[in-house]
């Protein structure tokens, strides 16, 4: 493309401006033919633009309609199916719940109401029914919680993992005492290693002043049982020093004692 001068052209557009020289009448015809280049240019661009869309439109419109069916289905989704599901999930598991919780402070019948809240009673669904029925929903989540639960107190270790495995959730402690249920989990199944690592994300994972030092007392006794005595110091002292008013702290100098004798 030619190399226009931009002096001259702010000379040129000057109002009742007539090139007086050969040079200048040459530079006039020479700006103006750049000029009328570059508006054809523009058009040229702009025809091809319009004979793109004109070809395609139909495509154009399919692709946009597509855009806007995703995002109005999503929202549909949201609002008139999963919270609507969400709600009936709930509702459905309100029962076996209320057998969970009877089992909790029950005496001699809390297999029993374990069982209930597992299984379902009374024409009502239980949290298995809860998991499978209602997956992807927070209550079907919850659902694997008091399943997992469930199965440990019922002394199913096996089942317990894996339901426990399988919760989620971004409060702190309800992760915690699930991790830490798993590591119970495996310390009857004789996989200490995978308790301890249980029991140590359990530890970290909260900062509640009860789960907390209850998990670093429980991965404390199994790291000493295990023979690594730094780590099970390590866990004692935190108790110690970070959790002095709870209920493991209040002999934790003797388990102090222990794992330093057993690291000389």
């Amino acid at each position: 493309m030619r190399r226009i001068n931009i002096e001259y052209m702010a000379t040129y557009k000057k109002r009742g401006y007539k090139p007086k020289t050969k040079t200048d009448k040459a530079n006039a015809i020479e700006e103006q033919s750049a000029t009328a280049e570059v508006f054809n240019t523009l058009d040229e661009g702009a025809s091809r633009t319009e004979a793109w869309v004109a070809k395609n439109q139909k495509y154009i419109f399919i692709i946009v309609g597509l855009a806007a069916v995703i995002v109005l289905g999503y929202l549909g989704y949201n609002k008139f199916i999963q919270e609507p599901k969400e709600g009936e999930a709930m509702n459905d598991m309100f029962q076996a719940q209320k057998y969970f919780d009877e089992a909790i402070i029950a005496g001699t019948e809390k297999d029993s109401l374990f069982n209930l809240a597992l299984n379902g009673g009374e024409g009502k669904y239980g949290m298995l029914d809860i998991v499978s029925e209602y997956k992807n929903t927070n209550a079907g989540n919850l659902a694997s919680y008091y399943a997992g639960m469930a199965y440990l107190n019922l002394k199913d270790y096996p089942n317990a993992v894996e339901h426990l495995s399988n919760f989620k959730s971004d409060n702190a402690t309800f992760s915690s005492i699930a991790q830490g249920g798993i590591g119970d989990a495996f310390i009857q199944l004789g996989q200490k290693e995978d308790a301890l690592d249980y029991y140590t994300k359990a530890a970290k994972t909260s900062t509640d002043a009860f789960t907390t030092p209850m998990y670093l007392f429980k991965a404390g006794n199994v790291a000493l049982d295990l023979g690594d005595n730094s780590k099970a110091l390590d866990f004692f002292k935190r108790i110690k020093t970070e959790f002095g008013s709870s209920t493991e702290a209040a002999n934790i100098d003797a388990f102090i004692g222990k794992a330093e004798a057993a690291s000389n």
